[in-house]
C-alpha cells in the first residue's frame, strides 16, 4: 500500500526532471556514435536485465545487466549510454504475462536508471579530472560507479521510504549491504573488459555474458535462502507471540 500517494508522485516528477536535465545535459558533451558497439551491449544488457532477483526484506529486485551498463558509460556516448539504460530497465521491469503493469513504477525505475547513467557519464567524462594527476582511469572508473550507485540507491530508498512510511536510512544501509559488493565486482570487471578489448576490441564483452550468467544463479541460491530464513523468522515471531 501507498501511504503517501501525492508526495509519491510528486517524487516520481522530481526524478523525471532530473533525468531529462541531467541526460540532456551530459548529451551535449556526447562524443562520437559506436553503433556496432552501442548495438552488442545493448543486446547483452537487455538480455541479462531479465536474469533478476529478488532482494530480501526489500519490495524490489536487481538484475545482473550492471556490468553492460557500465561499459557504455566509459566506452559510449552519453546518449548511448542512457539508452541502453532505459531500454533494459523497460526490459527488467516489463511484467509477466498475467501479471499487473504499473506505469508509475516503469517511469521511476527508467527515470532514475537515466539520471544514474548520465551522472555517472559526466564523472567519467569530466574534463577537469583528465587534468589532474592523481585521477587514474580506475580511480575515474571508481567514481564513475559511485556516482551510478548513489544515482541508484538514493532515489529508490527515497521512493520506498514515501511509499511504505519506513526510515529512509534503514533502507538505504539495507540495499547497500545487498548490493555494493555486485557493484565492486561489476567495476571490476568492466576495468578488465576494458583493458582486454584494447587488443581484442570490444567483442570482449561478449565473455562477460556466461560470467554474469554464473552469477545470476549464485545470487538467485542465496538470496533465496536469506529470503526463506526472513520468512521463518517471521513466522516463528508471530507463533511465539500468540
Amino acid at each position: 500500500m501507498n501511504r503517501n500517494p501525492r508526495l509519491t508522485q510528486t517524487f516520481i516528477g522530481v526524478m523525471v526532471l532530473a533525468a531529462i536535465a541531467s541526460t540532456v545535459y551530459a548529451g551535449l558533451a556526447s562524443h562520437t556514435l559506436h553503433m556496432s558497439y552501442a548495438l552488442a551491449l545493448l543486446a547483452l544488457a537487455a538480455v541479462t536485465s531479465r536474469m533478476r532477483v529478488k532482494l530480501p526484506g526489500i519490495d524490489g529486485n536487481m538484475s545482473v545487466n550492471l556490468p553492460f551498463l557500465l561499459m557504455a558509460v566509459v566506452n559510449l556516448s552519453a546518449l548511448e549510454a542512457v539508452f541502453i539504460a532505459c531500454v533494459s530497465t523497460m526490459v527488467q521491469c516489463w511484467p509477466k504475462r498475467g501479471a499487473e503493469f504499473k506505469p508509475q513504477q516503469m517511469l521511476f525505475n527508467i527515470s532514475m536508471m537515466a539520471f544514474a547513467t548520465s551522472m555517472a557519464n559526466l564523472i567519467w567524462s569530466a574534463g577537469w579530472m583528465g587534468r589532474t594527476a592523481w585521477a587514474s582511469e580506475p580511480l575515474m572508473l571508481a567514481s564513475a560507479t559511485a556516482a551510478f550507485f548513489l544515482g541508484q540507491t538514493e532515489p529508490v530508498a527515497g521512493v520506498i521510504k514515501l511509499a511504505q512510511g519506513v526510515a529512509m536510512r534503514r533502507v538505504w544501509v539495507s540495499i547497500v549491504q545487498l548490493s555494493f559488493p555486485y557493484y565492486v565486482l561489476s567495476a571490476g570487471m568492466t576495468s578488465m573488459v576494458n583493458l582486454v578489448s584494447h587488443h581484442f576490441g570490444w567483442q570482449a564483452a561478449l565473455v562477460v555474458f556466461p560470467v554474469m550468467y554464473g552469477i545470476y544463479h549464485s545470487y538467485r541460491l542465496y538470496f533465496g535462502r536469506e529470503a526463506n530464513y526472513v520468512n521463518n523468522t517471521m513466522a516463528s515471531a508471530a507463533g511465539a507471540g500468540r
